[in-house]
């Protein structure tokens, strides 16, 4: 049995659980609980704060966790980065009164900082020669300036929306932050044996994502032509249909460069396209 810590609450959570529903990991999280097990996999989750996950895997208490790399960062532990999930990304930036004009990170030398993340912070004025007073302070960090308990704030930053409502301004990203998937050094075979499992049905489920499965009826004579424009994961699946001339031709793309090449493949006679959306993929 594999024991994975994650969050018990917000963004992350939301994220993690749905990971795990897609990678057809049935857990029942309608109770508030501290552990829950799976129904078909051999996996249990430890639901904590987020802040308390990479000690808890660099102990041994649970084998894997999926934390914010920021969180992962802050706290230093002894534990390994198996994977990057890819979600629940965010920023580090240090934000100071709007009104201020900035000149650049010299602006910071004797000010004050208020901060959850003191290591992360530490580090960035170290590297840039600045000596400034870090405030630690745990939520509601955003406040600090307006009740001059600091001169700015280091603090996560996601759409910005909490920085304007507070009256501050973004000026230097330190750190880009995403979902980890994270492990204890320690791990027995039979539980990295139960991981492989667990990476496979992840990296399905996200190989498929922003992708779509196209089908379309095009000119057989227009084959080649449809082929060089396809940037599929192999080769596009060609046949024939009833009538002739036409063939059936059904390809992968992504939804970055979708809507380019259905116009291309229109322009070469391309009809009937159908697209499709793709809920797991093995590459």
């Amino acid at each position: 049995m594999l024991r994975i810590a994650v969050q018990s609450k917000g963004r992350l959570f939301e994220d993690t659980m749905a990971l795990l529903a897609e990678a057809d990991i049935k857990l029942s999280t309608s109770k508030r609980t501290l552990l829950t097990q799976s129904t078909n996999f051999p996996i249990e989750v430890l639901f904590l704060r987020d802040d308390d996950i990479p000690q808890c895997v660099a102990s041994g208490v649970a084998d894997l966790g999926i934390v914010g790399e920021n969180e992962f960062m802050e706290r230093k532990e002894e534990a390994e980065i198996i994977s990057r999930l890819g979600f629940s990304k965010c920023r580090l930036s240090l934000a100071i009164p709007k009104e201020i004009n900035y000149t650049g990170t010299e602006w910071f030398n004797g000010k004050k900082i208020a901060t959850s993340y003191p290591e992360i912070l530490q580090n960035f004025l170290n590297q840039n020669n600045i000596k400034a007073d870090i405030h630690v302070i745990t939520g509601s960090v955003e406040i600090a300036p307006s009740i001059k308990l600091a001169d700015c704030i280091f603090d996560i930053v996601s759409s910005g929306s909490t920085l304007i409502s507070n009256n501050l301004k973004e000026v230097e990203v330190v750190m880009k932050s995403e979902a980890l998937l994270i492990g204890n050094k320690s791990m027995s075979q039979e539980k990295k044996e139960i991981l492989e499992e667990l990476l496979f049905r992840i990296k399905a489920v996200k190989a498929a994502e922003d992708k779509k499965y196209v089908l379309m009826n095009v000119p057989t004579d227009k084959i080649k032509e449809i082929i060089d424009v396809l940037p599929g994961i192999k080769s596009p699946t060609i046949m024939p249909l009833a009538t002739e001339g036409w063939s059936s031709v059904h390809t992968v793309l992504d939804q970055k460069c979708f809507w380019e090449i259905i116009g291309k493949l229109k322009a070469l006679g391309a009809q009937g396209i159908l697209v499709l959306p793709i809920e797991k993929m093995i590459v």
